[in-house]
């Protein structure tokens, strides 16, 4: 198995966050990093002689990333370690906006919840290393990506559209994965890798990331701690929005050859965080994970590569309107509510190829439990049983086939088939219009089995007269209703509840773009358009949440050039839109993003680099009064704003590298137009969007040994 040799690039963070649980987990993640930091000072020595000379081959001067470009036909790679601005991110939404055609729902400092081309949930497959980390709240408080510290992975991959069936069902807008690459010695030795941040609102951020090992295997050990205060908006108002939370986790691989690897993780995190656009906030951010990876890779034969992985996530939520905050308005007394959810999951996949053929098939199957309990008074809900009230299960199989059908045109196929089941344990619901009160559940015990399908076909034509790949893709995929789209409303139209009544979405796509680069250029364009039969919609106009099947209309396109002008000199731009209608009620199609551009100029030259980001957003007037997601809802039409912003970067030897920014410079009052609006227990009027951050100073150390 051909693994590149980690270069000093890993950052993970070392976490001090002692007042948050569990505190075993905690003692014994501080125990292990401080024996691998200790065996990394020790063994550091014998390669550092060996990784300086790659170095001084490959350094370039350091950038801190203001936009990620795509890379080739719907496909991005990047680093998520590197230097990034807005200040380096919280969590895996605060990440993803730095991608064309990703913005986020934003509800308060951290624990966004990302949107991909207007789409939302679990129409967009979020990963990490191979497995899926559901989030429990009914809300979606506790998004997945709100458990991921994107400093912590190695590589982010994202596949825009219905273009692949090999990561799991129902990915109709997209696929992104947060992976860990394993560890590569030639000889017995260690790396160790670290970060520091430091910002405006008592933003602090530590990260360590270190591995010893030598050619039959490695011990990994990473973590994070990132913690910030309220900040303030523009006008000078606080908002409140802080946060802390934690992860630390580790790997053990054994690669008894250089095309075997059998790797075991573990990991756990936990925080809290304070949201100025809900009524309560999260005080438990608890998870666990663990996870067993094989690989093997053979020479000669049709057989290529076969990989296995098992996976077990669990996340313990608690959100309370006591622990961050102080009771009032509607909620004056003290009231907490605790949810869970246990994942797991599997994945078998093995590559083939023929002279102009390759394959890849495998199957993948997932169960997942939700639980909740709840209580009046402080931390009452201890006390209180926990209550079963769903369980999911998908057993699926899959397989992509490419076809170079010429030396320079590629035919790539794929299908997948899932089989889905899930059961509602619910005794009683809440009866919405009829006061709140718990009512027997019309569906309890009942089940829901689908059988659905995906494909998607795509041709790609290296063009001749130009340095430029052209693609066009269509893609089909059917969607079966997650648990916040079955259990979360109170209502469904023409339906009992939203169990009964929600049926499958059914998307097919269009994508077409052209991909081009020669000497100092690089420029991109993509374009989609789709019919989504049965999009789940949610409606917030009557006293309870209610959930409608519609027929949509989607289209939108995102574009990007990255120019060289001097050897010095560096602009990009990025460019995304994204549009939709409902065609059943002849409105807009709520929660999509307006037009988002980005314009960026670098100077860099030998160990320095410095920058300036003008991001400029258009108003949103195509918007669907109360209408959204189980997320968020349309409170009326947004204004535009530009907000500028500087960076600059400087590595002082091969180990050392600084950069550092100046966030909203002209300190401008904006608000995002995927915004929950501020609660009123914080003082906010009713359907006012609350501010994004004013201005923010920030500077990240990196080093690595």
């Amino acid at each position: 198995m051909s693994r590149p040799i980690r270069g000093h690039q890993a950052r993970v963070c070392l976490s001090d966050s002692f007042s948050l649980r569990p505190a075993r987990l905690r003692w014994q993640a501080a125990h292990a990093a401080l024996l691998i930091t200790v065996a990394s000072g020790v063994l550091a020595s014998e390669q550092h002689d060996s990784h300086s000379h790659q170095l001084d081959q490959l350094l370039l001067p350091p950038r801190v990333i203001t936009a990620v470009q795509q890379d080739s036909p719907l496909t991005i790679i990047t680093n998520p370690k590197q230097a990034r601005q807005p200040i380096p991110a919280s969590d895996g939404a605060d990440y993803l906006k730095t991608i064309p055609g990703f913005s986020a729902v934003r509800g308060g400092g951290s624990n966004s919840d990302p949107v991909l081309r207007g789409m939302f949930g679990s129409r967009l497959k979020l990963l990490t290393n191979g497995g899926e980390m559901l989030g429990a709240c009914p809300s979606r408080m506790d998004a997945p990506s709100s458990y991921i510290a994107p400093q912590n992975f190695d590589q982010l991959t994202v596949i825009k559209g219905p273009q692949t069936v090999a990561w799991g069902p129902g990915a109709s807008a997209g696929t992104v994965l947060f992976e860990r690459l394993p560890e590569s010695f030639d000889e017995p030795g260690s790396r160790l890798d670290a970060s520091v941040v430091a910002g405006s609102n008592t933003r602090r951020d530590v990260q360590v990331d270190g591995a010893i090992g030598s050619r039959d295997g490695y011990l990994r050990l990473s973590g994070n701690r990132s913690r910030s205060g309220d900040y303030k908006d523009g006008n000078g108002d606080r908002i409140p929005s802080r946060w802390n939370k934690w992860n630390t986790d580790l790997a053990l691989g054994w690669t008894p050859d250089d095309d075997t690897l059998l790797e075991f993780s573990v990991g756990a995190g936990d925080g809290e965080a304070r949201y100025a656009g809900r009524g309560m906030d999260g005080s438990q951010f608890e998870r666990e994970s663990l996870g067993l990876r094989f690989e093997k890779r053979f020479n000669g034969g049709a057989l290529r590569e076969l990989e296995a992985r098992l996976y077990y996530n669990y996340a313990d939520h608690v959100m309370d309107n006591y622990s961050l905050r102080t009771p009032s308005g509607m909620m004056p007394q003290p009231m907490a509510s605790n949810v869970d959810r246990r994942t797991l999951g599997a994945r078998l996949a093995s590559t083939w190829a023929w002279d102009d053929l390759e394959l890849l098939a495998g199957a993948d199957a997932q169960r997942n439990t939700h639980r909740t309990r709840s209580g009046m008074g402080v931390d009452a809900y201890r006390d209180q049983p926990w209550n079963k009230d769903a369980a999911f299960s998908q057993i699926g199989v899959f397989s992509e086939l490419t076809w170079s059908r010429r030396e320079h045109q590629r035919l790539i196929g794929g299908m997948r088939l899932d089989q889905h089941h899930v059961e509602d344990f619910r005794a009683t619901v809440s009866g919405g219009m009829h006061g709140g009160h718990a009512m027997p559940n019309p569906t309890a015990g009942d089940t829901r089995r689908e059988t659905l399908p995906a494909a998607f076909l795509r041709l790609e034509q290296d063009l001749s007269s130009l340095p430029a790949t052209a693609y066009v893709g269509i893609g089909h995929v059917q969607r079966f209703p997650d648990y916040w789209e079955l259990f979360s409303p109170r209502q469904a139209v023409g339906a009992v509840n939203a169990f009964d009544g929600v049926d499958p979405e059914r998307t097919t796509q269009l994508d077409v773009g052209l991909q081009y680069q020669r000497d100092g250029l690089q420029a991109w364009v993509s374009g989609y358009a789709g019919v989504v039969r049965d999009f789940i919609l949610f409606d917030y106009s009557g006293m309870a949440s209610s959930a409608d099947n519609i027929d949509a209309r989607i289209m939108g396109a995102e574009t990007g050039v990255a120019w060289e002008l001097t050897d010095n000199w560096q602009t990009d731009a990025s460019l995304a839109w994204a549009w939709g209608r409902n065609r059943s009620d002849g409105e807009a199609l709520p929660q999509m993003p307006p037009l988002d551009a980005r314009f960026n100029l670098t100077y860099a030259r030998d160990n320095w680099s410095a920058g300036a980001l003008w991001r400029v957003v258009a108003a949103q007037s195509r918007t669907a009064q109360d209408k959204g997601n189980v997320t968020g809802r349309d409170i009326g039409d947004s204004a535009g704003f530009g907000v500028l912003s500087l960076n600059a970067a400087y590595r002082f030897t091969d180990e050392v590298t600084v950069s550092a920014g100046v966030d909203n410079l002209l300190d401008k009052a904006y608000a995002e137009h995927l915004n929950l609006a501020g609660n009123a227990g914080f003082g906010f009027p009713a359907d006012a969007r609350f501010n994004e951050p004013g201005r923010t100073l920030w500077a990240k150390l990196d080093l690595s040994f």
